[in-house]
């Protein structure tokens, strides 16, 4: 494990040798979810947990929440162990685990709100200041008096993520925030995510989307299987990358042609989605080479790029495809 930690502090969140087990259908069979994870996550980080389906986040998520009991080790939010203290764990955090689970159909979004202000211990003079401010943050103006069965999917993760931060707690743990939201709300919600940090607020985040975690994320921790893999900035991971950086290109085909021509073998055009093209270099002479033949051959549209957080976590993790 990369950036292993050692004896547990006073973290927003310290997680140390944790491991949870499941039993199979009724059997003996033990199923491992998570495998001698240790995590620190200081007061006022953004946090992303990146991994496929079935590695575990969701599981370390459900037990930081006090939902799951972990099988052993030692787990703390703020101070407190959440098997010892799962009251003040609950009182110190908000989360968001998407789906129907969680929100009353046949009640308004601001019914659903005020039912979960009261849950919190919202003072009740607060209450319905707070509501309209977080049903104007999360964009439910339109809607907040309507049915929550008349949602859309995107209506209804905007108000799960209303209902994790009714409490005003300092730690939030958020699984998935944007799935099933357009491209607008997930670029609100990224603005939002710089608007909670600025509140010094603790978040933990655990998604599929390379692209929200790069942009939102102080730390990233790789997890695959029940194992961390790796716990970086998204910056640095790229450093787990064999040194390599992109060199991307457009031009047309006939030049393409006469390019491949003059290239060592060693060298691959990659042809891009968006019509351009790419070539891997690994060091500062490779990438003088490549550049040199693209500039003889009248190529100007040129940029250098290092590897992104997606392209380090399928070398990490594993190009997969549809497999889980």
């Amino acid at each position: 494990m990369i950036n292993g930690y050692g004896e547990i502090g006073m973290q927003a969140i310290d997680v140390l040798s944790l491991r949870r087990t499941y039993k199979v259908g009724g059997t003996d069979k033990e199923v491992i979810g998570l495998d001698d994870v240790s995590l620190q996550i200081s007061e006022g980080e953004v946090h992303g947990l990146l991994g496929p389906n079935g590695a575990g986040k969701t599981t370390l998520v459900k037990i930081l929440s006090t939902i799951l009991l972990p099988s052993s080790g030692q787990v703390k939010v703020l101070g407190h162990d959440v098997v010892q203290q799962p009251k003040q764990v609950r009182s110190v955090i908000g989360l968001l685990l998407g789906g129907d689970k969680g929100l009353y159909n046949k009640l308004t979004g601001r019914q659903n709100l005020e039912y979960w202000a009261a849950l919190y211990d919202v003072p009740f003079c607060d209450t319905k200041k707070r509501i309209e401010k977080l049903i104007e943050r999360v964009g439910l103006n339109d809607k907040a008096d309507s049915k929550a069965e008349t949602y859309s999917r995107g209506m209804k993760q905007r108000l799960h993520l209303a209902r994790a931060m009714i409490g005003d707690a300092p730690i939030l743990f958020f699984d998935e925030p944007t799935l099933g939201m357009d491209p607008i709300a997930a670029r609100d919600f990224r603005e939002l995510i710089g608007e909670l940090k600025s509140e010094g607020k603790t978040l933990l985040i655990a998604t599929h989307d390379m692209a929200e975690a790069e942009i939102v994320c102080d730390r990233v921790t790789l997890i695959d299987k029940g194992k961390i893999l790796a716990v970086e900035t998204p910056l640095t991971l790229s450093r787990l990358l064999p040194k390599q950086e992109w060199v991307d290109f457009e031009t047309n085909e006939e030049t393409i042609s006469k390019l491949s021509g003059q290239l060592e073998t060693s060298f691959a055009i990659v042809q891009r989605a968006n019509q351009g093209y790419r070539i891997q270099v690994k060091n500062e002479s490779e990438s003088i080479y490549v550049l040199n033949k693209l500039i003889t051959n009248g190529i100007s549209s040129i940029q250098t790029a290092k590897p992104s957080l997606e392209e380090a976590y399928v070398h990490i993790v594993g190009d997969r495809g549809m497999a889980i």
